[in-house]
């Protein structure tokens, strides 16, 4: 049984749930972003569904597990709970935050406060999960300690009838916990740009026209892989934010400043941090091309990655026959470094050669 403690972290106070945090419990479930992420809260939330989940914390407490309401300033900004640890002394952890202390780091400072209690009181082993689109937790995650250890696909039905993936995460007593900040952080303002290019985040409204620009032919020429269906490209737009929280890649959709009309795609995957080094791969559609949009897309995404994390290398390869992207490259600053023979495989069986770039950080 886990003892009703308060725990106090920085500016915030986690205790057990009163009964006078009833209306506000209401108010934050009936808000449109908890419903859109938690699919089975009853809709619309009324304050007798805050009663009843009152009834259900209390019953976690009873039942061996626990739950908190987090405080600031004696105003309730959110929740957080655990299952009761079962026989391995493993326990799952749930949190939920207010919107209007949202963007405040309030979930990750009280997931990583309340997992710190659970192992003190003898759990062993913390587990969470979240959905691929839910950035917000998924950042959670990160900066509570928690490693990720998987995917589940088709994890959990949303309201639409439409089935979404979660990151499953665990954390260990003893684990080291690292700094909180993200290898890959997130643009200001969301994006990048110049007056004529912007750089945003890929998104699922994307997967269309990013789905005809890898069937053009020209594009699809030096295609790496077999060409997935509409549905595996707005799969792959909705992995956006997970992929770039966790610091995996950047994908991004390169849109003409004026129209914001989708031109191309640009991305930096191959990440290896005990290098500084990341690749950059790029596609544009026919009808932008031969404006430099490429170039300045590139330029405007290395320009990022030197000043804004600790990358100190990217690289590209282009086939020996695509000089289109090489002369992108070198317009960019990248430097021809090498050959690697016959590297690429083609689709009537040939192998073709790949050319090497790279660009480095400018010295301080």
């Amino acid at each position: 049984m886990l003892p009703r403690d308060v725990i106090s972290t920085g500016s915030l106070i986690l205790r057990p749930p009163l009964a006078g945090d009833a209306g506000t419990i209401a108010r934050m479930c009936a808000d449109p972003v908890t419903a859109r992420f938690m699919p089975l809260l009853p809709i619309p939330y009324a304050l007798e569904h805050a009663r009843d989940h009152l009834e259900d914390a209390a019953a976690r407490w009873a039942g061996g597990g626990a739950e908190f309401a987090i405080t600031e300033s004696d105003r309730v900004v959110g929740l957080v709970w655990a299952g009761p640890p079962d026989h391995w002394g493993v326990t799952e952890l749930g949190y939920l935050v207010a919107p209007w202390a949202r963007g405040k780091n309030v979930a990750g400072t009280a997931a990583r406060a309340v997992t710190d209690w659970l192992f003190d009181q003898g759990v062993r082993r913390v587990e969470l999960q979240a959905e691929v689109e839910n950035v917000a937790s998924l950042r959670v995650a990160y900066k509570a300690g928690f490693r990720e250890e998987g995917r589940r696909r088709d994890a959990v039905r949303l309201r639409d009838g439409r089935w979404v993936d979660f990151v499953t995460f665990g954390r260990l007593r003893g684990d080291a916990v690292g700094p909180p900040e993200q290898y890959l952080p997130f643009f200001d303002g969301g994006e990048l740009g110049d007056g004529v290019v912007r750089l945003t985040p890929l998104a699922v409204e994307d997967a269309g026209e990013f789905h005809r620009m890898l069937a053009e032919p020209t594009v699809a020429a030096y295609f790496m892989g077999t060409p997935g269906t509409l549905e595996d490209d707005e799969r792959r737009c909705r992995y956006t934010g997970y992929w770039w929280v966790s610091g995996q890649r950047v994908e991004l959709a390169i849109r003409d400043a004026e129209s914001a009309a989708f031109a191309g795609h640009l991305q930096l995957m191959q990440v290896v941090p005990a290098l500084g080094q990341a690749m950059v791969g790029y596609s544009l559609l026919p009808e932008f091309r031969g404006k430099g949009f490429m170039t300045r897309a590139v330029g405007l995404l290395a320009g990022w990655a030197f000043a804004r994390t600790p990358l100190h290398r990217l690289v590209a390869g282009t086939e020996a026959g695509n000089t289109a992207s090489q002369r992108v490259l070198e317009r960019a600053g990248f430097r021809r470094e090498g050959v690697q023979r016959e590297l690429f495989p083609k689709r009537d069986g040939t192998r073709v050669d790949d050319v090497q770039w790279a660009l480095l950080r400018p010295p301080a």
